[in-house]
Parts: C-alpha cells; structure tokens; sequence
C-alpha cells in the first residue's frame, strides 16, 4: 500500500506493496516516500531514565507520529514496523514473500482459496493469546466500509471492487475466498494484525456523530502501555515532539536456532527531529547509530567512515518516487471550489503540465541537490520491481527545454506580455502556490529550484513548506491545495499502489475524493486516461501470468508519463550510515538497513 513518506511519500500513504510498507520505510506515499534517520537534537543524557546499559538502537525521525493505530495509518514512517506483523512478511534480501504470523499456507488450484496456519503459541504483549479471531477481526476491521484506511484499497478484486472473505477454520487455520485469482494476496496479507480483545468494543460502538469510536481509538495521546502489540517492539514512552522509545516484546515468537528469544537489542529510540540537517549533525558527533545519507552529506561522511566507525550502504535504485503535481480536482465542497477555476483550467490542461515538465531541469538538480547519486525518474513503478517499464520501451520523456516549454504553452493559448510575465487567454497572470513538508531538506531545495525553473517560463510560484500533518491534513482532507511536491513508498508489487490509481483510491492525491466520514464533494468528474489506468490496476491484479501482467502495468506507465498525474522528477540511490557496532546488518533498498532488527545486535564499542 502507497504511504506519504516524509523522506521522499518511502510516506501520500504503500507505495511499495502492503508488506513493502513495513520496511520501506511507505509507504510513500499522497501523499510520497520513506526515510528512517538517526538520533535528532537531544543529548543521550536526556534517555537517563532508561537503563544505562541496556542494548539500544538510536534513530531519528523527522516528525511525530500521527497515530498509533495501523489500520489509520496514512503516513510513512510510522511506527509499525517495530510494533506490528502480518500473517505474511518479506524477506529483506530477495524480495520473496515469507512466512510471519502464519507458517504456512495453501493455494487452491483455481487460486480462489488460500488457507493460512498460524504459528503455534502466538502471544499478544499483554501475553494474551494470538489467534485466528483476531485475524478475522482485523479484516472485519479493514473491509468495514464506515473505517476509513489505505489499506482496504489493495484487497480490492475485480471490476466491482469486491473483498475477500475471510473465516476460522479451526484454531489455527483462517481461510481468504476470493472471487476470482488475485496475484497480489500473499504480498498483501503482510496487513498488520490487530487485537480484537483489545479493540472490538471500539470497532462495535459509535460516537455522537454516528462513526466508529475506533476512528479515535489508539490516538497519539493513547498511554503507550495500552498499545497491545505482536511484533518484535511494544511501545515504551513517547514525549511529544522530543522520541519515541520502543520496549522488546516479550511475548514475540522469534526465536534463533538455539532457541533464544528474540529480538536482541531490548530498546529502539526514535528522537523526533525538525530538519535532516539536525539528523546529520547528530550523527556525526558519535551518538546515533544510523542516518539516511542526503546527498549533500555523502562525501563528507565517506571521508570519515573509519574514523566514526561507520559504514556507509548503497542499496541502489531507491523503491520511492519523488514527483511534483498538480490538484485536477475539479468538485465543489459546500458550493465551494476546492481549486480556484482559473487555475483549474491550466492544471488540467495536459499541455500545460508537459510544458511545465519539459520546463524543469531535472539533470541540474541530480548533480546540485542529489550530488550525482539519482537518475532521471520516468514511472511511478519502483525501479527494482520487476513490473518497472524503462524510457526504452516507448514511455515518454521530458528532458529539459524551455523553449518547447514555451511553445507548447503558446500552442494552448498562453502568452508573455510585456513584463515578461506568462498569461492566460483571458489575461491572466500564471501564478500558483506550491506546498510540501518542512524540514526536508533535498524537498525544499527541489521546491526552490522550481520555483527558479518556472520563473524562465513566466510562472510565478508562491513555494510554501508546511509542517508534514499539516501538509497530509491538506492533502487528505480539506483538498484545498494547488500545487505539491512529495514522494510514496516503493516496492516490488505494484498493486501496493492501487489506493493512488484507484478512482476511490485513499492516495488519489491528484484528484482526491471525500472520504467516508468527510463532507461530500460536489461536482467530481475523473478523465478517460484517468479511469483507464484505474482499469488497468484492476486487470493486472485479475492476472496471473506475469508476462501479461508486465504488459498492462506498462501500458499503465505509458499513461502516466503521457498525461502526467504526477511529473516524476528524481529516482536517487538508497544510501544509509550504520554504525559498526550494529551487528547483522544486510543492507538493501528493498528493506533498509533494519528489515531483519530481530537477529541484529549491538556490539560494545
């Protein structure tokens, strides 16, 4: 499932494929993609209250989280790859699906029923048991109609959009009856399971205004000590705007092959940070024990590798998208616009958006702002992903040029009058407003350097960078927004981002619709490209040969690069410092430097 990322949407909200969004870390996701970076602009002094001699993991985050509640997730990262597991995972190294919650499980000849045994001795954190009623309960949970969630989006099957159906077997065994094959469901039974003995009342009351008491159950203001969990983590302490710490699990069902329990390191520490500059500077002073690298800081730290004992990893071609785009959306909420008419009609004008594409200059921002570490970005299918459609294969490109810019603008009424200013055919001057997340800093210097490309074209943007809820709430929400750069989580699977193509999809960003518990829009309308794409997501999740399947995302990619929903801008290297005192790291872009923490370990320095 897509996820707004705060590092690139890697965060709106999977795209990687639902298990892709535990460990992209997306999730990327309208939201853009995901990034893990070490400990912020707090002193370790300030953990004192932690046991001093604990093994314990410090990271850092650049905001705080908006929820504690996986099936409301939107944004990446989150905390759920620490605290969660489904009955599926994915192996960080290969890619392939694995075993998780469930042991086993087995496929139907006709591939419409898929049986799923749960490990023996499952236990919750509370030490409660696991079992198939809380599996059913979960997918009660995510199929209910009245809870809003990405994740419903991925399970959808067919032309009707219709669910699995998901029952007990026996005590271990829960079956998924499909309406016809469906190829993407071991990836997507990675959904995190919930628990029912926690969270049924919640599902089962309604508030004054008629919804779910669920919707506000598990909030940022829940104490941690009742966030039940399965995963190697339960939530220890969270102090708003300062960390996160995540407790081991006692209770996870890991154990190595001499039987000793799982995970090894007791504590993992998110500090909450407001910049990747702070990250950075963190990181370098030799307290932290892992950050993303920016590219701007690449060649510094590469010279200080031996002596701040480090490792810097290049997994290649990140999974995310970084892309720009613009609000097609042409409803009314309460007889208001959400985007202002005027500027609607250039917006949705798809000879302004490739003008506006050929306009900016994506081989200067790989070498200014990506330091030479990125490729020109031409799909919103991950590289890595074997589905990924390259230029080569007839999609179409938007190298830099301003004048054919310019000349496609003119061809679609557009002209520079004498303050060298672009207009409309009625006179009006092209200027719009252009939002994405603070604090980001390769975002905020891509903003910049649009801001500076269009101004050759006459276009004055107004660039805005907004605190990341805020910038979801906009995106999510109230739909009142012009322009946007972000980035969604990658994977291997491309129907993890079927709730960005998806008419009704939750990611919809570029032409969002209201979600159940919003007020409705008025006037929504979506295109023929437009329904054509979602129609293809639909096929090619219908497909099980994966040569055709190949095909009808291609077809997918095609579209998006000729009618461009989203102007993908830069695909750049996943590159991470570890520490060497973490032990067992096997780096890849697929799970990041921390997609197996149950077997790492923290050596002494």
């Amino acid at each position: 499932m897509a996820q707004l990322s705060m590092r690139g949407w890697h965060s709106l909200k999977g795209q990687i494929s639902r298990p892709w969004r535990r460990w992209r870390g997306m999730v990327a996701a309208l939201l853009v993609l995901v990034f893990m970076l070490p400990l912020g602009g707090c002193s370790l002094e300030q953990f004192a209250k932690a046991e001093a001699n604990v093994p314990r993991l410090v990271l850092s985050t650049l905001s705080d989280p908006k929820t504690f509640n996986p099936i409301l997730s939107q944004e990446s990262p989150n905390i759920f790859p620490w605290t969660f597991e489904g009955l599926t995972g994915t192996d960080g190294l290969t890619g392939d699906v694995i075993p998780a919650l469930a042991e086993t499980w087995d496929i139907s000849e006709d591939g419409k029923t898929i049986v799923f045994t749960l490990r023996e001795g499952l236990q919750w954190s509370d030490g409660e048991p696991l079992t198939v009623e809380d599996v059913v309960f979960t997918y009660d949970v995510l199929f209910n109609p009245d809870i809003p969630t990405n994740g419903r989006d991925s399970f959808r099957i067919g032309t009707q959009g219709l669910l699995p159906t998901v029952t007990a077997v026996d005590e271990r065994r829960v079956q998924f009856s499909l309406p016809e094959p469906f190829a993407p469901i071991l990836r997507n039974t990675a959904t995190e399971i919930i628990p029912a003995h926690i969270l049924r009342p919640a599902v089962e009351t309604r508030g004054s205004d008629g919804t779910p008491l669920f919707l506000s159950t598990w909030g940022t203001d829940t104490p941690p000590a009742q966030i039940i969990t399965n995963g190697p983590y339960r939530l220890g302490q969270y102090i708003p705007g300062e960390r996160v710490i995540f407790e081991r699990n006692p209770h996870y069902w890991r154990k190595d092959e001499t039987g000793n329990p799982q995970p090894f390191i007791d504590q993992v520490v998110w500090q909450i940070v407001g910049s990747t500059d702070t990250a950075f500077l963190q990181f370098r002073s030799g307290g932290l024990d892992s950050v993303g690298v920016q590219p701007g800081f690449f060649s510094l730290l590469k010279q200080e590798e031996e002596r701040g004992n480090f490792t810097i990893y290049n997994g290649g071609p990140d999974l995310g998208t970084n892309f720009f785009f613009f609000n097609l959306n042409q409803a009314s909420r309460n007889g208001r616009p959400l985007v202002d008419p005027i500027r609607s009609r250039w917006f949705n004008d798809v000879t302004f958006r490739q003008a506006i594409s050929y306009g900016i200059d994506r081989d200067t921002l790989i070498n200014n702002i990506f330091q030479g570490l990125g490729a020109v970005q031409t799909s919103p299918i991950s590289v890595p992903s074997p589905f990924f459609a390259p230029p080569e294969m007839g999609l179409r490109t938007y190298d830099y040029n301003p004048e054919k810019a310019k000349e496609l603008l003119i061809s679609a009424g557009f002209s520079i009058n004498g303050s060298g200013q672009l207009v409309d055919p009625d006179g009006n001057r092209v200027r719009f407003t252009l939002i994405t997340n603070s604090g980001n800093r390769i975002r905020e210097a891509i903003g910049a350097q649009i801001k500076s490309d269009l101004e050759q074209l006459g276009i004055q943007v107004d660039f805005q960078p907004l605190a990341f809820n805020v910038l979801v709430d906009r995106l999510t929400d109230s739909l009142e927004w012009e322009a946007c750069i972000l980035s969604l989580t990658g994977g291997l699977e491309p129907n993890g981002g079927a709730n960005v193509w998806l008419l009704d999809g939750a990611l919809h960003a570029f032409n969002q619709q209201a979600g159940p518990s919003q007020t409705p829009l008025e006037g929504w309308q979506a295109a023929d490209w437009e329904r054509r794409i979602a129609d293809l997501y639909i096929q090619a999740a219908q497909e099980i040969d994966e040569e055709r399947r190949f095909e009808l995302y291609k077809e997918t990619q095609q579209l998006t690069q000729e009618y461009l929903p989203f102007i993908y801008l830069i695909n750049n290297l996943s590159l991470a410092a570890v520490r060497n005192t973490v032990e067992g790291v096997q780096y890849t872009a697929i799970g990041g430097a921390f997609w197996n923490i149950h077997e790492l370990q923290i050596a002494e320095d």
